[in-house]
């Protein structure tokens, strides 16, 4: 059964201009046990007292082998959203009610596919930047490969594109991708490319014996890689999806 618990906000700060970081602590000193990859919920009221919940992956960098002590979750600005109205407004030291880790969308060890293919656009990033250090053992192993396509209109809503870019240049193995539809950079760089994520499949020749691939955010990209990773032949058990739907 998932714990159940609070979170005190500790810091916060933008990431882009609508969407915040957010780093939170357990209001009883407890560290969170989770698995890059899983997700919190919090728990509040509509203004009518009806309870809801909202989902969010856990960004903290961790390798999944000890607890955290600071737990940080990237929310999008949704306009007239219960949840942006309350995580958006949250001020340092303002409390939510929480449960969880929930999910399986995970690295999984028994994986033994040489190349990883991580899809992701908007928050729907969050997973792959807690699975860093995880990505970082996979590839000093050896005879494995990592790429990242990540998806925005544009540079200021790349979330964590610089520490993706830093990671690439310490680790040879991994690839990162911007993928933007709207707008490029003023000054583009090599691995960059134009269009949306599923676009950029082509180039890769995605196949079965090689690849398991991760998809992770808005539901269509999610959709659209899917079906074109299964022309592409991978079978369903080697491509693993979560939908991110912003909620209000």
């Amino acid at each position: 059964m998932a714990d159940h618990f609070q979170l005190r906000l500790v810091d916060s700060f933008m990431l882009a201009p609508a969407v915040r970081h957010l780093i939170f602590e357990r209001v009883d000193g407890q560290p969170l046990a989770f698995q890059p990859g899983q997700f919190l919920q919090v728990h509040f009221n509509y203004d009518d007292g009806t309870a809801t919940k909202r989902s969010y992956s856990v960004a903290t960098v961790g390798d999944g082998s000890s607890p955290v002590q600071r737990i940080e979750i990237a929310v999008s600005y949704v306009e007239g959203g219960a949840a942006t109205r309350l995580l958006g407004g949250l001020e340092h030291g303002g409390v939510v009610d929480a449960s969880g880790p929930y999910g399986r969308f995970c690295l999984q060890a028994a994986d033994t596919h040489p190349r990883y293919l991580l899809l992701a656009t908007g928050t729907g990033v969050t997973p792959y930047r807690a699975m860093l250090p995880q990505i970082g053992r996979l590839l000093a192993q050896g005879g494995r490969e990592v790429v990242l396509l990540y998806g925005a209109r544009n540079e200021a809503e790349l979330l964590y594109g610089e520490e993706f870019e830093a990671f690439a240049q310490a680790h040879p193995g991994f690839a990162f991708h911007a993928c933007l539809s709207r707008q490029p950079r003023a000054v583009p760089r090599p691995n960059d490319r134009l269009g949306h994520v599923q676009a950029a499949l082509a180039e890769l020749s995605p196949s079965a014996e090689r690849d398991i691939a991760y998809l992770c955010g808005n539901p269509n990209m999610v959709d659209a890689a899917f079906a074109a990773l299964k022309e592409f032949g991978l079978p369903v058990p080697q491509i693993r999806r979560e939908k991110y739907i912003s909620s209000r």
